[in-house]
């Protein structure tokens, strides 16, 4: 049976379309020996070759570079797996449908496929920052700039024909420079459109702070009501503690209200007794506006 991950591979291979680029190596009988060093013969109920197909690279002084003859080998080793992959998929639909022996075959071509691109594009990775360190295009997003370099590096993997005597880091370099400029492109369309950056920081702060002054000022209408009214039964002691406090009277900005001392030196108190009078009001006053929140 086919494990979750394997099965998830399986149906991706048959949704999305199976391209490969082609060699006249591939048409010879003993190809696959000749690019792998042997035909290798699948572990019983396994969806892995033994040899994934890569290359060791530890040479010296950790040089890591490909020659020519790797690179091509690696590029064939690449198509010809993918190559595997798509017969293998055409038999599947010829027969209706894909027997567990040829799920596991075409899961491991694709496991093959998979590592040896991922040896072609980490190899070749410092090829997108230094064409971005090269590239000097004022305003981009460095990060942007790298981001489409290793969707172009990806891509290029993908097209490359190593039959026509190129070398890998010439095609990329084409491809990835092209990505730079769209990039560029869409940077400027967008520009167009934005001349001004936008600051988070501005429209936020002007949007809280009006929506803060208008919930403010509802409030304090709400409460001028209230004590208008008297809905909340406050002694005439604690009005004025409530009116004096916070300016209650007044109606022009900016109000400041009178500190405890002040009203105990109207009302004749200590600014003790002022705070437990105002907490006092202040608790009936909350008590009447979430009523009203309630009922409304």
């Amino acid at each position: 049976m086919l494990n979750a991950e394997d099965r998830e591979l399986l149906a991706r291979l048959h949704e999305e379309p199976l391209e490969y680029v082609p060699h006249k190596l591939f048409d010879k009988p003993d190809a696959e020996e000749i690019l792998f060093g042997r035909a290798e013969v699948l572990g019983r109920a396994s969806t892995r070759f033994d040899d994934e197909g890569v290359l060791s690279l530890n040479g010296e002084n950790g040089d890591t570079h490909l020659t020519t003859a790797q690179e091509i080998l690696l590029f064939q080793r690449y198509n010809f797996a993918r190559m595997r992959i798509a017969k293998l998929a055409r038999q599947s639909e010829t027969q209706g449908a894909i027997s567990l022996e040829g799920a596991r075959h075409m899961l491991a071509w694709a496991h093959r496929a998979t590592a040896i691109r991922a040896q072609i594009v980490q190899l070749n990775m410092p090829l997108v920052l230094a064409m971005a360190k090269r590239t000097r295009l004022n305003g981009l997003d460095p990060n942007e700039m790298i981001s489409e370099g290793n969707l172009a590096l990806l891509r290029s993997v993908e097209k490359f024909d190593c039959s026509r005597g190129f070398k890998f880091s010439t095609y990329a370099c084409r491809a990835i420079l092209k990505s730079f400029s769209r990039v560029a492109m869409r940077t400027a369309r967008y520009r167009g459109h934005f001349p001004t950056e936008f600051d988070p920081s501005l429209e936020k702060g002007n949007f809280t702070d009006r929506q803060r002054d208008d919930l403010e000022n509802r409030c304090l209408q709400e409460i001028r009501e209230i004590m208008t009214e008297n809905r909340a039964s406050l002694s005439e002691v604690e009005q004025t503690v409530i009116r004096e406090r916070f300016a209650l009277d007044a109606y022009t900005a900016p109000a400041k209200g009178r500190t405890l001392e002040q009203v105990g030196t109207i009302i004749g108190v200590t600014k003790e007794r002022v705070r437990q009078i105002q907490n006092k009001a202040l608790a009936k006053l909350r008590a009447v506006l979430e009523d009203s929140y309630l009922d409304g």
